[in-house]
């Protein structure tokens, strides 16, 4: 094995690479290391996507890109035109297809397995993930989705109701108000494509907290409209369960919660509703505008394209137990 690398902001500053866009012939900024591999072996690629306001943030990359090199994959953290505030960003044409590139480089830098090729985000990085599920399901093997945004015109009217810089960003993207420019916002939003990823039986792993939209910027709903949009119909949440879970921060009275046991989520970050469905898993916890790297990264390594999803719940749990706080 090679001498092992350190993983600080030095080292990660030094896997970053370009990759000219297939588009506009753009050069990308991306983030990637290949673990040390035996030779002629493929290994599993994790697209790690970054939120919202941000490029990749160091400390959660720094802390996955370890994980890859202990667990022996690779690791790709694609910037995709940004922060999404700008009509290049914000799931465009261009954002989608910069991810897809980014993966197709990383083809050409080690043996990848693509039956074993990973997406997760949290955030701005659960809308580009669930984006790309549906835009793109043929690609993957499993996706894990954080927090996400789902609809961007209904995130727009919230963003304006909790008073937060969102709806500005939004318009910045899409060049208007979802009155103005409505087909603009559909055409972002993962709700309008994930059919397809239901269609392709496209594992998918989503998990936000409780008192998202209260202590955080994404309302719950966001992420239980992205699972019914995967569920079959009869386990679907209602709209009317969603407002009330919205606004109380509770579940419905005689709602069911499923099995809440899990090792991935100890009493102080419980789960209170899960349900699975179909190809997708459902898991509301304690917790704010968060997310649990550990079940997620858990959930995706059991999954081979090709194959039935892999809901196995491990007797314990592996890596660091606890929610991550998500940056916006």
């Amino acid at each position: 094995r090679a001498k092992e690398p350190v993983f600080d902001q030095k080292f990660f500053n030094s896997c970053r690479r370009t990759v000219k866009s297939t588009v506009d012939g753009s050069n990308e900024t991306v983030y990637f290391y290949a673990a040390p591999r035996q030779y002629g072996v493929r290994m599993p690629l994790l697209v790690t996507l970054h939120s919202w306001s941000y490029l990749p943030s160091y400390a959660p990359m720094i802390d996955t890109f370890k994980d890859g090199d202990a667990r022996g994959y690779a690791v790709l953290a694609p910037t995709f035109r940004g922060p999404n505030n700008r009509p290049e960003a914000c799931g465009s044409d261009l954002a989608v297809q910069d991810i897809v590139d980014a993966i197709e480089w990383a083809k050409t830098q080690t043996l990848i397995d693509d039956n074993r090729i990973y997406i997760v985000g949290g955030s701005g990085g659960g809308h580009m993930a669930l984006l790309m599920a549906g835009r793109h399901p043929e690609i993957f093997a499993g996706v894990a989705a954080y927090c996400p945004i789902t609809d961007c015109a209904r995130w727009y009217v919230d963003s304006l109701g909790l008073g937060q810089r969102y709806a500005g960003m939004l318009r910045a993207s899409c060049g208007g108000s979802p009155a103005e420019r409505f087909d603009e916002y559909a055409y972002r939003s993962p709700l309008t494509w994930l059919g397809r990823a239901r269609d392709a039986k496209l594992p998918v792993y989503i998990v936000t907290g409780i008192h998202d939209g209260h202590t955080g910027s994404v309302p719950v709903g966001h992420a239980i409209r992205a699972y019914n949009a995967l569920a079959d119909e009869k386990d679907r949440v209602s709209e009317a369960d969603i407002d009330v879970i919205q606004r109380t921060e509770a579940l419905p009275q005689g709602f069911d919660p499923g099995d809440t046991k899990d090792p991935f989520y100890p009493e102080n970050i419980r789960i209170h509703f899960r349900r699975t469905s179909a190809n997708v898993r459902f898991t509301l916890c304690e917790g704010g505008h968060t997310g649990n790297a550990a079940a997620g990264a858990d959930f995706l390594f059991r999954q081979v394209k090709g194959r039935p999803a892999d809901w196995t719940i491990p007797a314990q749990a592996s890596g660091a137990v606890g929610l991550q706080q998500i940056t916006k």
